[in-house]
């Protein structure tokens, strides 16, 4: 790895990176002073939070933002989605940067003046509307980075596309969107990316520090309905019946040996889990049917295939052996979330530079998914991870994202800003010409 960093370091020794050296003491300066601003922006959107393909405030802010530093916007991209694109005055590569826009039907609980109050519907229930994975920071540190490096733009060598987009969090059944719509109408072409980065904030990270993994980092994601059919017959006399709650149960515990007899968790996590089970409405009634969804998590293709393959052994037979029926369909799905090696390598001196060598490590693979992982399938991308956690918290009872009582240490963001800005111009130094 040092001997990477070395050669990246060589890389970047030439006439644009002297150049580039300067410009990042402008970001430094540039960064601070936008350091309330940020805060500002982070906490209206916080707010005023919006579902996946409803984010139609939070476009028109962050729209009127870019437009008001002169860039190129278009809007209406997958729905809600926003591009601004910033053509340097020099020739160069193109450098994305990516952030969602979308919060979590999740009712928030944190003491703050500003938290959320905004209630919605959502697949038929009414569901508080919160901002419990710190998309509205990532909105925040990317407005303030468009801003940063517009103010430099006589000096950029290259374009830089400003990504903002919807529904990372996944989308009721029959809906499209998220990175995957995207992609396919084109967010990655006109100008060619050539490269993307982005940045996660987590609350069990301290606030400071940046987690990078290469390779695979994030999960690929596979979710599931299953649908198991039985015989309705009176509590008391089950036997009249094919009891369908009772092979769910069956079929929950038998989905466990997926992961524990199949997976070499020595090479590579693994994860199996039915998070909802809808079945039956009174204790004396044995339903007709049960209705569960899940999800399957792995880090590599073949991973990933056996998972689905045997889920559907293991639910079908397990059904057929008590007499009912049942169906699996597959839902969401994201591959892994893959930072190109070569420039996880490329790109670690920044990191380093930017945070300090000693506030940058590479982290475990996180069983969570992310749909960035949709752009690093079709051009090179990082994402890293940034500290959101106060100074002498415990990442042990720290609340996790996507909790209602998700909280983010605001004197983060500016290190966040920092590091998108550094990395692109970093990546324009050592690609232009």
């Amino acid at each position: 790895m040092k001997k990477l960093c070395l050669l990246a370091l060589c890389a970047f020794s030439t006439p644009i990176f002297a150049q580039t050296n300067s410009l990042k003491s402008e970001v430094i300066r540039k960064a601070d002073s936008l350091k309330n601003q940020v805060i500002i922006w982070r906490r209206d959107f916080h707010e005023h939070p919006e579902l996946g393909n409803h984010e139609l405030r939070t476009a028109a802010v962050i729209a009127k933002h870019l437009q008001s530093l002169g860039l190129e916007v278009k809007t209406g991209i997958a729905t809600t989605g926003v591009v601004g694109i910033l053509r340097g005055a020099y020739p160069g590569p193109v450098v994305a940067l990516r952030s969602e826009m979308d919060a979590l039907p999740v009712t928030e609980r944190t003491p703050v003046a500003f938290a959320s109050k905004v209630k919605t519907s959502y697949m038929g229930q009414e569901v508080g509307v919160m901002h419990a994975c710190g998309h509205d920071t990532h909105m925040a540190m990317l407005m303030a980075v468009a801003e940063i490096l517009t103010s430099i733009k006589g000096e950029l060598h290259g374009t830089v596309k400003f990504i903002f987009q919807p529904a990372e969090e996944g989308l009721p059944p029959g809906e499209k969107g998220g990175a995957e719509q995207m992609v396919k109408e084109g967010v990655l072409e006109n100008p060619k990316v050539d490269v993307i980065f982005g940045q996660h904030i987590i609350s069990y990270i301290p606030t400071g520090t940046l987690v990078y993994r290469p390779g695979g980092e994030m999960a690929a994601v596979n979710g599931f309905h299953i649908v198991i059919k039985g015989k309705s017959s009176h509590g008391a006399m089950p036997w009249f019946g094919i009891d369908p709650i009772v092979v769910s149960a069956q079929i929950i515990n038998n989905l466990q040996t997926i992961v524990s007899r199949n997976i070499n968790i020595s090479e590579n996590p693994a994860v199996v889990t039915i998070g909802a089970i809808k079945g039956g409405n009174r204790g004396n009634i044995i339903p007709d049917s049960v209705e569960m969804d899940g999800t399957l998590r792995s880090f590599t293709d073949a991973d990933k295939k056996m998972l689905w393959d045997k889920l559907n052994l293991i639910v079908t037979n397990t059904a057929g052996m008590q007499g009912a029926t049942a169906r699996v369909t597959r839902g969401n799905s994201y591959p892994v979330t893959y930072n190109n090696p070569e420039l996880a390598a490329k790109m670690l001196p920044t990191l380093q530079q930017t945070a300090g060598a000693a506030n940058v490590s590479i982290g475990p693979p996180v069983t969570g998914a992310e749909d960035f992982s949709f752009y690093q399938e079709k051009v090179p991308g990082l994402f890293f991870f940034l500290g959101g956690m106060p100074k002498g918290g415990d990442p042990k009872t720290t609340p996790a994202n996507h909790s209602p009582d998700f909280f983010i240490d605001e004197s983060g963001f500016t290190l966040g800003v920092k590091a998108l800005c550094n990395l692109t111009l970093d990546y324009m130094a050592a690609n232009s010409k």
